[in-house]
């Protein structure tokens, strides 16, 4: 059955990103405009729908090979549209370097993945603790990217900022354990 909660659920944040793009786009010139916050918010609902969907898929019973595509297809895409969003407003290096660290990652890691299952070694590239903390990181800091709005003396986009920042850097380190657990495979001869 692949029209599950687990799969609407993936649905629902792949139906967010163009909501997400508009909101974002309405504020364009605004600084204090409400349509960031409500970007960032909605961004911050799909990223808890991400934990969601999986968390019920397993619990339900309700795994699918659907889901098992869509989910991660689903998680990059709404980071890479978001993380485009925030450079096209803030094009400074250090955001320009973090948005390119993390995207560029996401698609190594997932052609990884992809050759290491097609050579029978999915396992050897499973999701890792910093991985997951990394996720973490890069959501709460992507919402509060997009949100932009100082909420009284909490500078929101500030801290967004270093978590992101920080977050690319255990990207970068997740993808060193990836790799080295992956070498004996890629160093072997053909």
């Amino acid at each position: 059955m692949i029209w599950n909660l687990p799969n609407l659920l993936t649905w629902l944040r792949i139906l967010a990103i163009p909501l997400i793009v508009v909101l974002f786009l309405v504020g364009t010139g605004k600084p204090q405009s409400p349509a960031y916050p409500i970007a960032g918010l909605v961004f911050a609902l799909a990223a808890i729908t991400d934990t969601l969907d999986g968390y019920l898929a397993r619990r339900l019973g309700q795994t699918t090979r659907l889901g098992s595509f869509l989910d991660p297809v689903a998680d990059k895409l709404i980071v890479a549209v978001a993380l485009v969003l925030i450079v096209s407003r803030d094009p400074r290096a250090l955001m320009v370097l973090t948005a390119a660290v993390i995207i560029g990652r996401e698609i190594a890691i997932s052609a990884l993945r992809e050759w290491m299952a097609g050579i029978g070694q999915r396992t050897a590239v499973a999701v890792s603790r910093i991985g997951k903390f990394k996720t973490i990181l890069q959501m709460v800091g992507v919402t509060m990217l997009l949100f932009r709005v100082d909420l009284g003396p909490l500078p929101i986009y500030r801290i967004g900022e270093w978590l992101t920042v920080i977050a690319a850097l255990l990207t970068l380190i997740s993808m060193a354990l990836y790799l080295r657990s992956a070498w004996p495979y890629l160093s072997a001869p053909t």
